[in-house]
């Protein structure tokens, strides 16, 4: 670096800069270096000249590197010596000398920097236009002209202010842009309005001027053309002028500036005031200590008076004025010229402005935010300044007096601030009732329900910092987090309702019973005495989980009957063998022997050892028929039991039968029995019909079990945390059926139930409760005035409700105290002192006036004022000032009468009126010193003494307002329970009442209180707001019957629509087209196929058709019984209709026989056919046999081959079975849920290929896969009617006063309506009228006319007064006066503005002068619009001041004209047309008017304006022409147009006429004759015919009328020719058939919305 400066200062600062400059912009090509290397050369003399062929170079540099961040880091480059041509070369070659620095000091940047720095964006500066491409301009502009503007954006360092490098904000952000696009709007011209009307003549008579003015409507912008003339005058004449005018007028000049009189005329008046006094003590010498005492406290007071009037200092000088005489040219003349009786005043005493002064700054407050967050990190600090003078007589306000700005709590030290958040309490308990309709019969058993249910809970807001489940650890329900103000929250409120779901107990479903067993032991391993049981079993089919629903629901699954000789074990016949004759004989009597097994009491097959003890079968003696015997079939097995149990009246009995298959012979065969052998009966079921079963109670409540030692960990079961173990009892009783409770020992000992179980305790649950939350805050501030006892609050939060024997909530959630009387808010008001001395202009200012006196006349006096309590104690002044309203005046004109005055005492108030209507009330004052003695004084008609004035007479009348309110209903409390409003139960129908406001006015229409007129301010009206009533359907249908008799059908139940929803309740479910019914439910069923069974009789005996009457046998026929039964677990039981059995299934009942001869063989009835082997195929066959039973005598018939075949064919003999799954059922509920889970079955059928459902036994057998799951689960979404927050509490009226205020009440959702639940209504808002009350408010009267005291022209002044008004409030009401007194409590402003401004000065032109009008209101704010799109620029209002001239002479004296503007806000977007009047001849008025229907001059686009003028030029002149429309000469009616070369009219010529022949014309030849004008008179000379023209064109080029008539003629003419062509064309059509009429059915559906 110091290589470098040595350089640069040997060659001289310009030379280095120079070159410097170029070797750091250019990385330069060779030539460029040599002309920069030459440069500078030159530029230091004493080099040598010869060129330098190297150089150095460098490259860019690198990142700034450093340990520490700031200005400590460095970065480097590279730098390197290169021939001029660009190749690199050894550093050596280059001047080492000039070697640039290859490393600098540079800025690190670090991450806290962000802080620290920051871009500053400067403004954008003016839009200047882009230079076009194209030089041509539109000729109409549209939008504007496009332009680029440009802003600085500079680094800052933003604690000390200022710049730094770029480089370092841009590390945190990019440069922000430098240039933007911008639009140059359409030049905008001045906008002026309508001329008003003329003024009235300047002057009465003779010769004057009068004017008319108009203002400006939009200023002229972006360089549009100035405003034109805002004034126009015209010379008007009046009668002329008897005398001559004065040519001169009284000119009075402005007042000067207050100033004090000279010190020396001060002492000379002092002196003087001095002397006199002394003369005056000298007189009234006090020589009593009493008064001279009263004189001392009085000085002391006003003392004490000047002391606390330091914020005043009033000081009274005076100020003098010029008056002059002025010609009509506004020369100065002589005073004398303007010679009159009174001169104005040129003195008058006054007030020393003195400005507003204040103190110094405080220091500033301490952050009002101590703690720290990341949400609002900033406080407030305060610091004030008070007021050490107020201002006299400055149009200055004092400053302020209070500065806030934002600041950050000090130190890292400072705690975080405490952050909110939401808690919620447990869930109250699941409830099902609120979710039943209106109609359901369940809400009046609400324990039984079960299902989807809804649960609700409170939500609460704590500060989050603390740690809620540490202090659950730690104190359990000491401490959890106090509630705090709900507002404190501010994120989204968790749900305070969910859906939630109560296990239904399923219903125990049990198989029907089982046979009864045989008589056995209660227990066989015990076997003692010879009781014993018969006993009977069911078993459950479903079986409920322990926890959900319990087994308790479930019904006995055994019953007993006490029998005798019970056994464990017993013999059963399995098998008859054969029957084996006696002896090895081949025929006659013998025996069969009975195959058995050995069975339990369960009829299972068990070791046969264990039957050692039973009876063992004997063999059966049986009859093997020798030839010629009579044949007898085997015995049918025993019918089933006729009865379950024996009694007095009962007896069971079972029946078997055998019948004949072939006759004995007659000679030497055994014959056949009596009919009566063929049946045996025998009893069964002997025991006694007494049965008997165990009734199990209810579990009893679970019982902590001491004996059992508590588990060391909770556990959990059924989902809730167990604490311990306990035990379960019931009552087990043994019940004779039909009878009641019995003794124990009629029961089955060993099969009685448990009467105890163990069960898990669910732990105890205490309640928890939070700590109570801070007390609500009494009112700090003072009250205004009594509005009875405030009282503070606190209340806590239950945030665990007692269970399972836990303590109980018994503190209370709520207490409240009395706040401590706030004191009573102290009031202020200014105290007003005596007036002072009334000052005069000093004797040596006003002496040289004329008529002036000395000691008397006008002058200004000032008092003190001070600030007091209401109680008289003394108070700051600033307490007045922000709460005793306005400062009362501290100095008045006043008068010191000179001698030739009058003198009165003041008005005295105007007594009472008594209330009657047309009486007087009056004020009085009366003469006071030295005037009574003038005869001047005494004039009453100058100075009247009493003053008198009407009462008014005070008639009110009432009238309804506005609009009805809502119907509101009457607010009662609604009981709550657990947190949740049952639906239905809520209030939110019913009676109301609406109101209407009602307003009060006087006989002047003036609005007064509404008490006047003896109302409490509203009509009230009853009214209903309807009742919701819900969707009503009927109650379930019974179920339908199973739709198949056999294997799986389905069930179905429908429910109808009894009653639409209206009012807003419940819909309807969707109508099922299908089942034409609301709702239904279809489940599938199981019918067993064995239900009902064909039962046989055996067949009869073979009846022969033709006797062979020696032998009886041969064909013939044979018949039996087939009936249809019940089955039951003991076999069929009763006979039922034949309808209930398959028909298909039906056995034969008669069949061809054959009866054989006595000496034939005999063979047994054919056996069962075997089963085909499947899958059925024809090459299988099935087959069954027959045995031989008696064998053919010598010469009978042999036995045939007893064996029978058939092939399998499928579905004939031969069938295959698979499983067929049924449909899903609807999702079924318990019936004691609404809705929630449900369960959704369906079932398996064993179908038969023929498609037949059979018994599932077949497709068992069989072993077939079952893969598929019977049943799933289900959802039927909840009704969940929608719930409403309680109304929220009345909000402050809309308007303090007047006619529209109303009051507002909203409530919220909180909990949406679901699936067929109640909609929430449309009313979220109720709005009722407030009271109407008055609006006073203060209005200024007009301005005055400015008036010159005793002068014609010059400064003057103009006054108006203020007054008290009342209105309705709305914008239309004319505001109508009112005594000052109501609006005695309304705060002293108007328009906004606390100042009020009574006088002020003003100009009163001379005759002569050139003067500006007064500034026009301001004009509507308008926005810079293309096609009704603001462009962005803002609303701009505009007002003007016209000149006004009165001489012609003093024209070049006028000001200019003036015009102002200032931006606005609520700016709109107009547009400007041209406008025209209709056309009057060739002319009329055209004019520009604004889209609010505002006539102006200017806006509208000189381009577009349309004519004003149609005359042709040249004038049309030909005979029979006239100047058309389009400004060109046309000919009348009845002419045609000859037109020149050039296209101008030459002549019009007759058009040739068409004449028709009459009927008397027997000639019916056609003439041409000449066109006339049709308006003339017929000049046909015959009268032999009439003439028609038939020109279809008019003059103006267009058809004619009656052109278009014929045309429409002919074309229905055209289209009534068609119609009848196609009918007369058309084929008859074939007779219809009848129609059927057999009537429908009538459907009757619901569609959810149509009446029904």
């Amino acid at each position: 670096m110091e290589l470098r400066t040595r350089r640069f200062a040997s060659r001289g600062p310009g030379a280095a800069g120079r070159c410097q400059g170029v070797r750091q912009l250019l990385p330069p090509p060779p030539l460029l270096l040599l002309l920069c290397l030459g440069a500078c050369g030159a530029a230091a003399p004493g080099e040598v000249d010869a060129p330098t062929l190297y150089l150095w170079k460098t490259g860019p540099w690198g990142r700034c590197m450093g340990d520490d961040c700031g200005p400590g880091g460095i970065q480097t480059r590279a730098v390197w010596c290169a021939h001029v041509e660009g190749w690199t070369t050894l550093h050596t070659n280059c001047k080492q000398a000039e070697r640039p620095s290859n490393q600098q000091h540079c800025f690190k940047v670090c991450d806290w920097h962000k802080e620290l720095y920051d871009w500053r964006l400067g403004p954008w500066n003016q839009c200047q236009p882009v230079i076009s491409k194209s030089l041509e301009k539109a000729l109409e502009c549209v939008k504007g002209e496009e332009g680029i503007q440009v802003r600085e954006v500079t680094c800052m360092q933003k604690e000390k202010d200022t710049p730094a490098e770029d480089i370092i904000c841009e590390y945190f952000e990019p440069k922000p842009l430098l240039e933007q696009a911008c639009l140059i709007p359409c030049q905008q011209d001045c906008i002026v309005s309508e001329f008003s009307a003329w003024s009235e003549c300047s002057k009465t008579c003779g010769s004057g001027l009068q004017h008319r003015t108009r203002h400006v409507v939009a200023p002229p912008q972006f360089g549009g053309s100035g405003c034109p003339n805002l004034t126009e005058f015209q010379v008007c004449q009046s009668s002329p002028c008897e005398a001559d005018e004065s040519p001169h007028s009284l000119h009075v000049g402005p007042w000067s500036a207050c100033g004090m009189p000279h010190p020396r005329q001060v002492r000379q008046a002092r002196r003087r005031g001095k002397n006199k006094e002394r003369e005056r003590d000298r007189g009234k010498a006090v020589k009593d200590p009493e008064a001279r005492e009263l004189i001392k406290k009085k000085r002391n007071r006003n003392r004490q008076n000047r002391q606390e009037n330091k914020y005043w200092d009033i000081q009274i000088g005076y100020q003098t004025r010029e008056v002059t005489c002025t010609n009509k040219t506004g020369q100065v003349a002589d005073l004398r010229l303007c010679q009159q009786e009174k001169l104005p005043m040129t003195f008058q005493s006054c007030v020393i402005t003195k400005e507003c002064q204040v103190s110094e700054w405080s220091e500033w407050s301490p952050c009002s935010k101590t703690c720290h967050d990341m949400v609002s990190p900033k406080g407030t600090r305060v610091r004030t300044r008070i007021i050490r003078q107020l201002p006299i007589g400055s149009e200055e306000e004092c400053p302020e007096l209070e500065e806030t700005e934002p600041c950050v709590s000090q130190g890292e030290a400072a705690a975080p601030c405490a952050t909110y958040g939401w808690r919620a309490t447990e869930w109250a308990e699941c409830r099902v009732d609120p979710l039943l309709s209106q109609q359901d019969k369940r809400r009046g058993n609400q324990t039984a329900l079960c299902g989807g249910g809804v649960q609700t809970r409170e939500v609460y807001c704590v500060q989050t910092n603390e740690n809620l489940l540490s202090h659950l650890k730690t104190h359990k329900d000491k401490d959890a987090s106090k509630p705090v103000d709900l507002k404190l929250c501010t994120g989204p409120v968790p749900n305070t309702t969910q859906l939630c779901h109560i296990p239904c107990p399923i219903e125990c479903e049990v198989s029907p019973w089982s046979a009864w067993g045989p008589c056995t032991y209660e227990n066989c391993n015990d076997q003692q005495g010879k009781k014993g049981f018969k006993l009977r079993k069911r078993r459950i089919t479903n079986e409920p989980p322990g926890g959900s629903g319990g087994t308790g629901s479930c019904p006995h699954l055994l019953e007993a009957i006490p029998c005798e000789e019970p056994s464990c074990y017993e013999w059963k016949a399995v098998r008859l063998g054969d029957c084996e004759p006696d002896n090895g004989k081949e025929c006659g009597p013998g025996a069969q022997v009975q195959e058995v097994v050995c069975i339990n009491s369960d009829g299972e097959e068990v070791d046969r050892q264990l039957c050692r003890d039973a009876i063992f079968p004997i063999p059966v003696a049986c009859y093997a028929p020798c030839p010629r015997d009579c044949v007898l079939t085997m015995w049918s097995a025993w019918s089933s039991c006729s009865h379950t149990c024996s009694g007095k009246t009962t007896e069971g009995k079972q029946i078997r039968s055998r019948s004949i298959l072939a006759y004995a012979g007659e000679e030497g065969g055994t014959h056949c029995p009596n009919t009566s052998a063929l049946q045996e009966v025998r009893s069964c079921n002997e025991h006694p019909c007494t049965v008997y079963h165990w009734q199990t109670g209810p579990w009893g409540q679970c019982i902590e079990d001491t004996s059992v030692s508590s588990f060391n960990t909770t556990t959990t079961w059924n989902r809730e945390a167990s604490c311990s173990v306990g035990m379960q009892t019931r009552k087990v009783i043994c019940v004779r059926v039909n009878v009641g409770q019995v003794g124990p020992k009629k029961c089955p000992e060993s099969l009685r139930p448990e009467t105890v179980r163990p069960c898990l305790l669910p732990c105890r649950k205490d309640c928890i409760v939070t700590p109570y939350s801070d007390w609500t805050t009494c009112p700090s501030s003072c009250t205004e005035g009594s509005s009875g006892v405030k009282k503070q609050s606190r209340h806590r939060v239950i945030i665990q409700l007692p269970a399972n024997g836990g303590r109980d909530c018994t503190d209370p959630l709520y207490e409240e105290k009395a706040c401590e009387a706030p004191q009573m808010c102290q009031s202020y008001r200014w105290k007003t002192h005596k007036w002072r001395r009334c000052q005069l202009v000093p004797w040596s200012v006003q002496q040289d006036s004329p008529g002036a006196q000395e000691g008397c006349g006008p002058g200004r006096q000032a008092r003190a004022i001070t600030c007091r309590k209401q109680d008289g104690g003394q108070a700051g002044i600033h307490e007045c000032l922000q709460h005793a309203g306005p400062v009362p005046a501290l100095t008045q004109a006043c008068q010191v009468p000179c001698q030739d005055d009058c003198q009165f005492t003041s008005w005295s108030k105007f007594s009472s009126c008594n209330g009657d209507c047309g009486a007087v009330r009056t004020r009085k004052r009366t003469i006071v010193g030295k005037s009574k003695k003038k005869e001047n004084c005494k004039n009453s008609q100058v100075y009247p003494l009493i003053e008198t004035q009407y009462c008014p007479c005070d008639k009110y009348n009432a009238q309804p307002v506005g609009n009805w309110s809502d119907c509101i209903l009457p607010e009662g409390k609604v009981e709550v329970l657990l947190g949740m409003k049952v639906q239905g139960d809520i209030k939110e129908c019913g009676q109301g009442y609406r109101y209407q406001a009602m307003a009060c006015y006087d006989q002047n229409g003036r609005l007064v209180e509404t008490s006047r007129c003896n109302s409490h301010g509203y009509i009230e009206e009853a009214c209903i707001i309807p009742c919701p009533s819900d969707c009503k359907l009927s109650e379930w249908s019974n179920w339908s019957r199973c739709s198949k008799s056999c294997g799986s059908g389905v069930k179905v139940r429908s429910k109808w629509l009894r009653e639409k929803p209206y009012n807003g309740g419940r819909p309807c479910p969707k109508l099922d087209h299908v089942n034409q019914a609301q709702v239904y439910e279809v489940v599938p069923c199981q019918s067993d196929c064995n239900q009902y069974l064909w039962v046989t009789e055996p067949w009869s005996v073979c009846k022969v058709t033709f006797v062979n009457m020696p032998d009886n046998c041969g064909g013939g026929v044979q018949t039996r019984k087939v009936r249809c039964m019940q089955n039951t677990a003991d076999g069929p039981s009763e006979h039922v209709e034949d309808y209930l059995c398959d028909p298909e299934e039906m056995p034969l009942g008669s069949r061809e026989c054959k009866l054989p001869c006595p000496e034939d063989c005999v063979i047994s009835e054919w056996g069962p056919w075997t089963r085909c082997t499947l899958p059925c195929n024809q090459s299988n066959f099935r087959q069954r046999s027959a045995d031989p039973i008696r064998q053919p005598a010598d010469e009978g018939r042999v036995c045939p081959d007893a064996v029978e075949k058939e092939p399998c064919n499928l579905n004939r003999n031969c069938f295959h079975y698979d499983y067929n799954v049924t449909d899903w059922s609807t999702c079924q509920l318990s019936e004691k849920a609404v809705c929630g889970n449900g369960i959704k079955t369906r079932m398996l059928d064993c179908v038969r290929s023929d498609g037949k459902s059979v018994d599932p036994k077949y497709c068992e057998e069989l072993g077939l896969e079952k893969t598929w799951q019977m049943n799933t689960s289900c959802m039927v979404e909840c009704p969940v009617n929608c719930q409403l927050s309680e109304w929220s509490p009345w909000s402050q009226c809309s308007q303090t006063c007047g006619l529209t205020g109303k009051m507002i009440r909203r409530r919220t959702v909180t909990q949406p309506f679901q699936g067929d639940g109640r909609p929430c209504p449309a009313l979220m808002e109720q709005s009722k009228p407030c009271p109407v009350k008055p609006c006073y408010r203060w209005q200024y009267g007009p301005w005055s006319p400015c008036q010159v005291q005793d002068a014609q022209c010059g400064e003057g002044t103009r006054t108006r007064n203020i007054s008290c008004v009342v209105s309705d409030g709305s914008v239309d009401d004319l505001s109508k006066a009112v005594d000052e007194e109501f609006c005695a409590d309304v705060e002293p402003i108007i328009e906004g503005n606390k100042k009020m401004v009574l006088e002020e000065t003003c100009t009163q032109p001379c005759p002569g002068d050139c003067y500006l009008k007064d500034w026009s209101s301001w004009s509507l704010c308008q926005l810079t619009c293309v096609n009704g799109e603001d462009l962005g620029f803002g609303g701009i209002q505009v007002r003007s001041r016209a000149v006004i001239i009165q001489e012609l002479e003093n024209q070049h004296l006028c000001p200019e004209q003036m015009l102002e503007t200032k931006p606005c806000d609520d700016g709109q977007c107009y547009e400007y047309k041209w406008m025209a009047s209709a056309w009057k001849g060739s002319s009329r008025t055209v004019w520009c008017q604004r889209s609010d229907g505002v006539n102006v001059t200017g806006g509208c686009l000189v381009v577009r304006q349309p004519d004003a003028d149609r005359s042709c030029h040249p004038p049309c002149s030909q005979p029979h022409s006239y100047c058309s429309e389009t400004r060109t000469c046309s000919c009348e009616e009845g002419y045609t147009e000859v037109l020149s070369s050039n296209g101008t009219l030459e002549q019009c010529t007759l058009i040739p006429v068409v004449a028709i022949p009459t009927v008397e014309d027997k000639r019916g030849d056609v003439k041409t004759s000449r066109a006339i004008h049709p308006t003339q008179p017929s000049r046909n000379p015959e009268g032999r015919g009439r003439t028609w023209f038939l020109q279809p064109l008019g003059p103006d080029g267009r058809l004619k009328t009656w052109v278009y008539g014929v045309a429409a003629g002919a074309f229905v003419l055209l289209i009534f020719i068609v119609s009848m062509i196609y009918l007369a064309c058309k084929k008859p059509k074939k007779p219809q058939r009848r129609q059927n009429n057999r009537l429908k059915p009538l459907t009757l559906a619901y569609d959810g919305d149509a009446d029904m």
